[in-house]
């Protein structure tokens, strides 16, 4: 073999092998983008097909005759100027809404428009502290002080906070009278304040019951901390963009911007006239208030509960059961749903803020829900349910 060809053996051996080991690294690059594309596929969470169905308009004529006309009568003599819909065996029997949006402009009320939920908002909390404990991240025995050293209310587990337990203050007092700053507070401040605020819980946790906001504002902080998300993005992961809930959102004063169809609250000012209810230092905090949502999506909402599609059966048992004091008396408060005194079986909750009036109240035995959201300070939310349900109990025969 000459020298020549020995030469230009060696420089094809040489060239081949860089060819070879380029395209193996770039085959190894594609097969790992490959699997990465796959491992994030598989970590989304699912969507939900929630469908909305409802009942033949033959079955319910006479029902909506009569709603329409309840509704129409509490506008007229009670300034009621909201949404209602109600739903049996999880098909809608009646989906309406009466009144103005924005008075000044005279724009009617639609099925888009959105309501703030007030209290209502409690429950996302809880299912999102649910979700994180079917993920082994938390238990309902860890104390905050577990993920805030410096929270100066000890041993107060998670379970106290939700099922209000926990004795801890009102934070409205404390963003009112401690927080200095020109901004209203958010979750983060809030906490932040806490380790050096002078108010005093009412009682050692556990032994009472105290409806407490301030519980669900740190347990949003609680999501925050272990999800590493803030608390309007994990809603908006975990739980309104699976159900498809795509007119619900979590909204901060100050923090974030007002979306399409966000409704004002208003006051009726001297018989006539409305009044935009303006924010105040308590509307940047969120957690215990300040979901936002249509009449539908409260009904996917409730749906996806019910079947099993967003949490376990265990877990949502939990949520709909009756919490106790360390002396074994129940209170009338599951996981961000309070139940009858006497009746398990109605699982509801009321809201009330900046002239929101909200109601979402589940007749688990009946199969049957009853959503109301309005926005002009209607005082009559328990009146109003029981005479929706009077209507569909007397006239729709399923």
């Amino acid at each position: 073999m000459s020298k020549l060809y020995k030469t230009i053996l060696i420089l094809f051996l040489l060239v081949g092998g860089i060819l070879l080991s380029i395209f193996s690294s770039q085959s190894e690059k594609d097969v790992s983008k490959k699997l990465i594309k796959k491992e994030i596929v598989s970590n989304n969470k699912p969507i939900v097909d929630i469908p909305v169905e409802y009942f033949p308009e033959e079955t319910t004529i006479k029902v909506n005759k009569k709603l329409d006309s309840l509704l129409k009568r509490i506008n007229k003599r009670h300034d009621f100027h909201g949404s209602v819909l109600v739903a049996k065996n999880q098909k809608i029997v009646y989906q309406n809404q009466v009144g103005y949006a924005d008075f000044r402009k005279k724009v009617p009320l639609k099925e888009e428009s959105v309501f703030q939920l007030a209290s209502v908002s409690k429950q996302f909390t809880a299912a999102a502290i649910m979700q994180l404990k079917e993920k082994g991240k938390i238990k309902l025995t860890d104390t905050v002080n577990y993920f805030f050293p410096e929270f100066p209310y000890k041993n107060i587990t998670i379970k106290n906070l939700l099922n209000h337990t926990s004795g801890l203050p009102k934070y409205f007092w404390v963003a009112e009278h401690e927080w200095k700053e020109n901004k209203a507070p958010t979750n983060t401040d809030l906490m932040s304040v806490l380790p050096f605020s002078k108010a005093q819980r009412f009682f050692k946790p556990g032994r009472n019951f105290d409806y407490s906001n301030t519980g669900y504002v740190v347990l949003a902080s609680i999501v925050e901390k272990v999800s590493g998300l803030p608390y309007n993005q994990y809603l908006k992961k975990y739980i309104f963009d699976p159900l498809n809930m795509n007119n619900s959102f979590v909204y901060s004063y100050q923090n974030d911007t007002v979306r399409k169809n966000q409704l004002n609250g208003y006051r009726l000012y001297r018989g006539w006239k409305h009044l935009k209810i303006g924010n105040t230092v308590n509307d940047a905090i969120v957690g215990d208030k300040n979901v936002y949502s249509t009449a539908e999506d409260l009904f996917k909402w409730t749906y996806a509960l019910n079947s099993g599609n967003l949490l376990s059966k265990e877990s949502l048992q939990q949520m709909y059961s009756k919490g106790e004091t360390i002396f074994g008396r129940k209170v009338p408060y599951g996981f961000g749903f309070r139940m009858g005194r006497k009746d398990d079986k109605n699982v509801y909750h009321y809201g009330k803020w900046n002239g929101f009036s909200t109601a979402l109240t589940n007749y688990l035995e009946e199969d049957l829900v009853v959503i109301v959201l309005e926005h002009t300070s209607y005082n009559s939310l328990k009146y109003l349910n029981k005479r929706i349900k009077k209507i569909i109990s007397e006239n729709l025969k399923v």
